[in-house]
């Protein structure tokens, strides 16, 4: 018996020894990749065309899309910060998606509406449009305003925003987001500037909106947040969208679009069916769905990443909004991997195929796994007494100090290019948190991540949630409780 628990063991013990060294490699080469691209970034960004831009009357129009749900109590401020945007041609539309709460009162109020007869297209099948709004005063112009039933999801406002939207680019971003002014200038430049390849979408930096301060829409002082929770997501984003995304961009391999901002080609959206609203990582979803119309159709094609920081957004605060969260996410995740799992090395669908998909599903789907189940094989062979410590310990530390290292490069790398936070007082302050991040955090996101595919696995329902939010910090210093989806 003993013989093949240190068979077992061995087996175990160099597959999951293997599989750590890939992605720890991968990892490496990520930060190299992304150190790469941020520069030749940062080099364009020094001729940078937004003046062009602002005066050329072929910028392309863009419309920027927010679905809501239940936003009441902060629906105004937010509507107001995207009517600031700085951009030539652009029009807003408000997805009021079956609100049971005052948030379509007080923007029929506040910004003087009116329903209007309106030209609305099925391109995406949707559940069915109540009313169409636009305003009567002409600082208002740019809004639109579509009341429709409750779809149960953010995929079936944003499909219902898409059919109404006028220009060949959407952004996609949440009510509760606040954009830096100049976010469409920005992201349109990829488009602008790719002369090869068609770029089908564009991403950028998000982060945490605690404890930062805003006034009338506008970020006016960037920190790191005070809070532990909302801090380890902050670390998270930075290492996420500075080291990772930008590193896969360099490769034109970027895995998908954030949800919370993101510019798409509407005609490749549209033929591609659109958010499904059955998914629970619908931007994923639909940027797999994207990247496939394109291979199917030999489109040559470019997802791009910028490193600026141009949305803000409120994290979580407490254990039980962030479990519902992570746990929607990887759910999302396990649909996306089971839809879509005939492209799994499929040299037809390219880098798609051939590496994002394979890296999704084995350093993302199954990383929470073989976390998971090594936790058990350590505490198994641990009553059996076959552990070797010395050995183990050494490996330990290992990964912690390649983990905070990692993690504190990227946080180091984009204070250094950007200098978002004034003091270097609170990025040491920010730099501390990937030392409590392995022990305090990651097993949260593990945990949650199980419940997840658990729930994939039992089909269990859900529908948007409401999550409770304090709102954004005001230069006065004022909150709000809000409840958001």
């Amino acid at each position: 018996m003993g013989n093949i628990w240190e068979t077992i063991g061995r087996f175990y013990e160099t597959t999951v020894f293997i599989y750590g060294t890939i992605l720890l490699v991968t990892y490496a080469l990520l930060a190299i990749f992304s150190m790469i691209s941020v520069r030749a970034y940062a080099r364009k960004d020094k001729f940078n065309q937004q003046n062009t831009l602002l005066s050329s009357p072929l910028a392309p129009g863009i419309t920027v899309l927010a679905p809501a749900f239940n936003e009441g109590l902060t629906i105004i401020f937010n509507v107001r910060s995207l009517l600031t945007l700085n951009y030539p041609k652009y029009e807003i539309i408000i997805v009021n998606d079956g609100s049971t709460d005052n948030s379509l009162e007080q923007m029929i109020n506040e910004f003087e509406l009116v329903q209007v007869d309106f030209a609305y297209n099925i391109k995406i099948q949707t559940r069915p449009v109540r009313k169409i709004f636009k305003s009567t005063n002409p600082a208002y112009s740019k809004l639109l305003v579509i009341d429709k039933v409750n779809g149960k999801s953010k995929a079936d406002a944003v499909n219902a925003g898409i059919n109404a939207a006028s220009y060949d680019h959407f952004v996609c971003t949440d009510v509760d987001c606040i954009l830096d002014k100049n976010t469409l200038l920005e992201l349109i430049k990829p488009v602008m500037q790719e002369e090869k390849k068609r770029v089908i979408a564009t991403g950028a930096t998000l982060r945490i909106a605690n404890s930062c301060e805003f006034d009338e829409g506008v970020m006016t002082r960037m920190r790191p947040p005070r809070q532990l929770l909302p801090r380890f997501q902050e670390v998270e984003y930075i290492r996420a969208f500075v080291l990772g995304k930008m590193g896969w961009s360099l490769l034109n391999c970027v895995p998908n679009v954030s949800g919370g901002l993101g510019l798409f080609d509407k005609e490749i959206a549209i033929r591609s069916g659109g958010y499904d609203h059955s998914s629970f990582g619908e931007d994923m979803e639909l940027m797999t769905r994207m990247c496939r119309y394109a291979y199917d159709n030999k489109i040559d094609y470019a997802i791009r990443y910028i490193p600026k920081t141009l949305c803000w957004t409120e994290a979580p605060a407490s254990v039980k909004i962030f479990n519902r969260q992570r746990t929607r996410w990887a759910r999302g995740l396990a649909q996306l991997m089971y839809a879509h799992f005939s492209m799994f090395m499929n040299p037809r669908y390219g880098k798609m195929g051939l590496v994002i998909i394979p890296y999704n599903f084995f350093f993302e789907l199954l990383a929470p796994i073989i976390e998971f189940t090594g936790i058990v094989y350590y505490i198994l062979m641990t009553c059996l007494g076959l552990i070797n410590w010395p050995t183990a310990l050494v490996l330990l530390l290992f990964v912690y100090t390649y983990s905070v290292m990692i993690t504190t490069m990227a946080i180091l790398w984009d204070q250094l290019t950007f200098r978002y936070y004034k003091t270097w007082k609170e990025v040491a302050y920010l730099c501390l948190t990937p030392f409590m991040e392995f022990f305090l955090y990651h097993p949260l996101i593990v945990v949650f991540a199980i419940r997840g595919y658990y729930y994939f696995l039992t089909g269990k329902k859900s529908t948007w949630g409401n999550m409770q939010r304090r709102g954004f910090q005001t230069t006065q210093k004022a909150t709000a409780t809000v409840t958001a989806k």
